[in-house]
């Protein structure tokens, strides 16, 4: 039997989006998708941490070294000082060939450790000694407290200490004399200056400054160019002194001594730093380089058997 009727079945075709309306939906995104979208957003990150942190690195250099090429205070006051100072008069002032002489010796003690310079005056050089020691331990003495205080208020970084001198140059004759009395106790070469009751004897500095091992002195002070003047024979006694009975350090110490050609100089410099120390003269500085001494020695220049005496000779 026919039959006339016919079916018809509509379903939708795999290949259409579903979704309600009559617009067309957006598909999901695929994992090939993510992974770039992930690649990107790392790519960018990794971009700008690199480039932040070179400009950082860049920063930190550039502050580096702007720091480095900034000079040390010392450098720069000297610098200010001798380039704002009348370079006509050269009344008081080492020559070249003097300065050169002190410089070569701070600059071979520098390179083999920091230097300890101990200077007596206040000069027009004490900037210069104090810049090129900049890395070492430098110590001024002077008899004039007004100019041992403006120098520390005009350079907060100085060291400085005045002393006050019980000596005159008219009274050289009765010093030695009185050296050569107490030669083997109160002047003796080896001793704790500190203690000493010798006339010649710088004692009232700092205590610390007696236990510094000087490796470097220089005598440019105080005032002896008239007769009331305090002189230079304490001082070169005391340094002597502080060379003979170092501790520790190098073994020698340079002692240099200006206007070595004035009576006072000389004497004192021949008695107590001794002719066979000298090592040379440049115009009027002495330059002596002083050992240190065992303790049993009696005489500052060991040119007689009686130089050298046991301490225990009476048992």
């Amino acid at each position: 039997m026919k039959t006339s009727a016919k079916f018809i079945v509509l379903h939708p075709s795999i290949h259409k989006p579903s979704g309600g309306g009559g617009g067309s939906a957006v598909p999901p995104p695929s994992h090939r998708t993510w992974l770039l979208v992930f690649t990107l957003f790392f790519t960018v990150t990794f971009a700008f941490t690199l480039i932040t942190t070179r400009d950082a690195a860049r920063t930190s250099a550039g502050a580096n070294t702007t720091a480095k090429t900034v000079l040390p205070r010392p450098i720069f006051d000297a610098l200010v000082h001798y380039a704002s100072t009348n370079t006509t008069s050269t009344s008081g002032r080492m020559s070249s060939a003097e300065l050169k002489s002190i410089t070569a010796v701070l600059r071979r003690c520098a390179a083999a450790a920091p230097c300890n310079l101990l200077v007596f005056g206040i000069t027009h050089e004490t900037l210069l000694w104090n810049s090129l020691n900049h890395n070492g331990r430098t110590v001024f003495v002077d008899e004039s407290s007004y100019l041992v205080s403006k120098l520390e208020e005009n350079h907060p970084g100085i060291e400085a200490y005045d002393v006050q001198y019980t000596t005159k140059v008219s009274e050289l004759s009765d010093l030695m004399e009185h050296y050569k009395e107490q030669m083997k106790n109160e002047c003796r070469p080896v001793q704790n200056l500190l203690f000493s009751d010798c006339k010649l004897a710088i004692n009232d500095l700092p205590n610390h400054i007696y236990d510094v091992p000087w490796d470097v002195i220089l005598i440019d002070g105080p005032r002896g160019y008239f007769p009331a003047a305090p002189g230079r024979m304490a001082a070169i006694f005391t340094a002597g002194v502080l060379a003979r009975s170092k501790r520790g350090g190098a073994a020698d110490t340079h002692v240099f001594v200006h206007e070595i050609y004035r009576e006072v100089e000389r004497s004192c410099s021949d008695e107590f730093l001794c002719r066979e120390n000298l090592l040379e003269t440049k115009d009027s500085l002495g330059h002596f380089v002083v050992g240190k001494m065992e303790a049993n020695r009696f005489e500052f220049c060991p040119n007689s058997d009686s130089s050298s005496l046991e301490s225990n000779s009476s048992n």
